[in-house]
């Protein structure tokens, strides 16, 4: 395919680090949690500007562990439609109940007139995704609003790497947040996720979740029931390289996005594209087709030039899900219903050239005009 929709690239520099740094953790015999660890813990949390950043082996248990801090158990929690189903799962898994929200069309993250809509008596909290690394510009109005019913706002992050918001960064607007590194993420490891908070209780009940409940690592005391969800020191050692990189990797992402726009105003000015007010990581480049037009045939239209277009987010939201019932998620939410089915994601990663962009751009216009004829 000669334009792919995603590329992972670690540079020869890059992997002669990770490979260096994990040579010295085999070396020391310290694989598990260590070293490594410590130091992510610490360089992301002084990232984000919070006081706490706990990882943890994946973006999903964060949430999970997070959830069971909060204490969700036989509550309610407002969570969007559209979002990955592990938001959701970190909620269910913690004993909680998912009450699903409509989406915003100007950000496809939720907003504050829908959160008002869905609050219920029983509700616990509310869980925001800042999709595509989009954070919403009513983000501060949320968590006014938040604190002034008495219930907690958590922010999954997991597209969110180095996004901002007047200053502040995600997850650092609610009680805690949680990224992801997957590896289609904006840095990655592979696998793994992290906590971030300036809350101390529930970085200390954090930390003890990831470990079986234990307060000293190798000692079999277990003071909660927790589990292993812990993060290898060698998998840190990727994250590491990764996060040093982090603004490099978001600067490259804006000049691919700020050529995209341009172009989009040039060639197909009636098209609506998702925008960020503020930094944001550029997970994706979110472009809404006109209705009518089926996406699967752009889609496919653009893969036979020789395109490959990037997973939607999200193209099936949560209410429509095959396990839908069995989740206990009910509503009918039009917002989601419409973006979730005419939205695509044009590639954004740092190795694509100016020129793959402009020939995304026109040929996505191409496309669309054989549509109409």
């Amino acid at each position: 395919m000669e334009i792919a929709p995603l590329k992972i690239a670690f540079s020869e520099e890059e992997r002669k680090w990770i490979l260096d740094r994990i040579n010295e953790s085999l070396k020391r015999g310290e694989i598990s949690q260590g070293r490594n660890v410590q130091e992510l813990e610490e360089k992301f949390a002084a990232y984000t500007r919070v006081k706490h950043a706990i990882a943890v082996n994946s973006g999903t248990s964060a949430i999970e562990i997070a959830m069971r801090i909060l204490g969700v158990v036989g509550k309610e929690v407002l969570v969007p439609t559209n979002t990955f189903m592990a938001t959701a799962t970190g909620v269910l898994f913690a004993g909680g109940k998912v009450h699903l929200v409509d989406s915003d069309p100007k950000t496809l993250s939720i907003s504050l007139k829908e959160l008002k809509n869905r609050v219920t008596k029983d509700t616990a909290g509310v869980i925001i995704v800042h999709i595509g690394g989009i954070i919403t510009p009513e983000i501060n109005e949320i968590k006014k609003w938040c604190a002034e019913q008495g219930i907690w706002l958590f922010e999954d992050a997991a597209h969110a790497h180095g996004s901002a918001f007047n200053n502040c960064f995600a997850g650092g607007f609610g009680i805690a947040g949680s990224y992801s590194f997957f590896a289609t993420k904006i840095i990655t490891s592979g696998e793994g996720g992290i906590i971030v908070t300036n809350d101390d209780n529930l970085a200390e009940k954090a930390r003890l979740y990831r470990n079986h409940g234990k307060p000293n690592a190798w000692v079999t005391n277990n003071t909660l029931l927790g589990s292993n969800w812990r993060m290898s020191d060698i998998t840190a050692a990727i994250a590491l390289a990764q996060l040093e990189r982090l603004d490099e990797i978001i600067t490259a992402r804006e000049k691919l996005a700020n050529k995209y726009n341009d172009l989009m105003k040039e060639l197909l000015p009636d098209l609506k594209i998702v925008l960020p007010s503020s930094r944001s990581s550029w997970y994706k480049y979110i472009v809404l087709l006109p209705k009518g037009v089926s996406r699967d045939a752009v889609k496919q239209a653009i893969k036979d030039r020789g395109i490959g277009l990037q997973g939607e987010v999200y193209g099936i939201p949560l209410h429509k899900q095959p396990v839908a019932k069995e989740a206990g998620f009910e509503g009918n939410f039009p917002n989601a219903d419409d973006v979730c089915e005419r939205h695509i994601c044009l590639p954004i990663y740092p190795s694509l050239t100016l020129d793959q962009v402009e020939k995304v751009v026109r040929t996505l216009a191409s496309v669309l005009n054989e549509t109409k004829t």
